[in-house]
């Protein structure tokens, strides 16, 4: 039982790696994809990450509740697996190109100001 969660862990952290584009190990993996995760998402992340140490011990591993363990493993991979990286990439280079037509808007704004001001309009 305590094997397929870690195999699901790696399956997250391949996720992490190729739709998030963070590395790492799923602690760093999680904290450098913080921002783009909701919080619920984050949160079931964090309590995967909590879980390690105790997974790995055979003892404690009892303590552990896995039935929320995967459902919080089913969870991340749903959300992770509908992240579409081409409408990412497409969104990144929108927001930069919005940003520099605001820019020269502002910009060719302000020398038509100046040149009226300046009377040569």
């Amino acid at each position: 039982m305590a094997q397929d969660i870690f195999a699901d862990i790696e399956e997250l952290q391949e996720l992490l790696n190729s739709r998030a584009e963070v590395s790492g190990d799923l602690a760093t993996a999680l904290g450098k994809a913080r921002r783009h995760l909701p919080r619920r998402i984050y949160k079931q992340g964090q309590r995967l990450v909590q879980a390690l140490p105790l997974l790995e011990h055979p003892k404690l591993r009892m303590t552990l509740d896995e039935a929320a363990l995967k459902g919080a493993v089913r969870e991340l991979k749903s959300h992770l697996k509908a992240i579409d990286t081409a409408d990412r990439r497409k969104g990144r280079i929108l927001e930069v190109l919005g940003g520099v037509v605001f820019s020269l808007l502002v910009v060719f704004t302000l020398l038509i100001v100046v040149l009226r001001w300046r009377g040569f309009i």
